[in-house]
């Protein structure tokens, strides 16, 4: 059947098939540079959105639907649209891995093509089918959530003022414990930031004693016995996101730890491209002393902070270090006295918002990319970047106010 297929339509053929083989390679070589991948919102584990370059797409939705669900795209017509695009009706088939649950679900894709590759994809899917499979993690006691609005916040006191989103844990009875409600309203509020074009700098901070003690251990009780896998899993999913989505944002992130940042809870800190700490504050990954292996993404982050050697020692020791040993480790950025603490990194959270928003935008991805990119690759991406950033309002507007000798004020535009 393959032979009677246009190019277009070979193309897109190929893709589903390397897809359904696991095969991120290949995958690769079929999408542009400059890939966007426009998925379905109201799909299961948070993933409904847009993903920027293959990379994303194939890390943050493909391969993470395919650790829940085993399922093939399953192609029916390929119909030729203007502009040299491709619809392909179709139907998901498969299993979630979880549960044996079956899915069917109907799928329309708008595939756009640049030089004979997948320049975009447009996902409209059923999303139904894959909630229903998915729903077998029920008889496991895991409850089920869709999550809450920015308006029904209840573990997170959220604001914008003056271009600065304050992102406060809010269960300080609880030293700010992180149970499915929290992450949950942590993913709300990530979206939050990510949508409000005026959000130019996040400040991370905590009431009570602690930024967060990490994990809610208590809530675990509400899963029956063999099921606290599933229940945790069920809580790191939409956790995990957030930390996806602050990562891409172009406001930059100041996090004030004190007390106590621990488990899971020290995703906040990695989240950061700045922390402050008050005096005494304890770093701990603390997975160790309950028997599980760790989340908030603290095994990709902490190596490549403090160093191999010590992140296994916090890990497999479960060791426990003060402010001024995080600093001298490189895991934080500055401590200050615990009474000048939210004032200090509020402070500095509003100097960053009146910089230039997309030259931080940059800057982030530039040295979050360059733990996988060659020398060559860097200094491509740098040169990239400095012509994006170039043709900003901001730098336009730096550079005549330093000629003439003026200080700069940046739109963040």
């Amino acid at each position: 059947m393959i032979e009677t297929l246009s190019p277009a339509a070979k193309v897109a053929d190929e893709l589903y098939r390397v897809l359904a083989a696991g095969d991120a390679e290949a995958v690769t070589r079929l999408l542009t540079a400059d890939f966007v991948g426009e998925t379905t919102t109201g799909l299961p584990l948070g993933l409904g959105g847009t993903y920027r370059g293959a990379e994303s797409m194939i890390r943050e939705f493909w391969w993470r639907l395919g650790k829940t669900f085993r399922v093939a795209a399953q192609p029916e017509s390929f119909d030729a649209l203007p502009g040299d695009r491709l619809q392909v009706a179709g139907v998901y088939r498969g299993v979630c891995r979880a549960t044996g649950r079956s899915v069917d679900a109907r799928f329309i894709h708008v595939l756009t093509f640049a030089d004979g590759r997948i320049a975009k994809l447009i996902q409209l899917t059923d999303t139904e089918p894959w909630h229903a499979a998915l729903a077998g993690a029920d008889r496991l006691n895991v409850p089920a959530s869709s999550g809450p609005a920015v308006t029904d916040l209840q573990t997170i006191d959220y604001s914008v003022r003056d271009n600065v989103a304050q992102v406060i844990l809010n269960r300080p009875d609880h030293r700010n414990a992180i149970d499915l409600r929290m992450g949950e309203e942590t993913l709300t509020v990530a979206r939050a930031i990510a949508a409000d074009p005026a959000v130019r700098a996040v400040l991370i901070a905590g009431n009570g004693p602690a930024l967060t003690v990490g994990g809610d251990i208590e809530y675990f009780t509400s899963a029956q016995p063999g099921a606290f896998g599933a229940l945790a899993a069920r809580m790191t999913d939409p956790f995990h996101e957030a930390f996806r989505i602050l990562e891409r944002i172009d406001a930059p992130i100041v996090t004030a730890a004190h007390g106590s940042a621990a488990g899971g809870g020290l995703g906040f800190v990695y989240a950061a491209d700045i922390t402050v700490a008050a005096e005494g504050t304890v770093f701990s990954t603390a997975f160790s002393g309950i028997g599980l292996s760790g989340d908030g993404g603290g095994t990709w982050h902490l190596p490549r902070l403090v160093g191999e050697a010590r992140a296994r020692r916090m890990y497999l020791e479960n060791l426990r270090i003060d402010a001024a040993q995080a600093l001298e480790w490189g895991l934080i950025s500055e401590v200050v006295p615990a009474a000048e603490l939210r004032t200090h990194a509020l402070a500095k959270a509003h100097r960053l918002a009146a910089g230039p928003t997309k030259a931080f935008g940059r800057q982030r991805r530039l040295l979050r990319e360059t733990w996988h990119n060659s020398l060559s690759d860097q200094l491509r991406a740098e040169s990239e970047g400095v012509e994006f950033t170039g043709s900003t309002r901001d730098a336009q507007q730096a550079i005549a106010a330093f000629l003439d000798k003026q200080r700069p004020e940046f739109e963040g535009r």
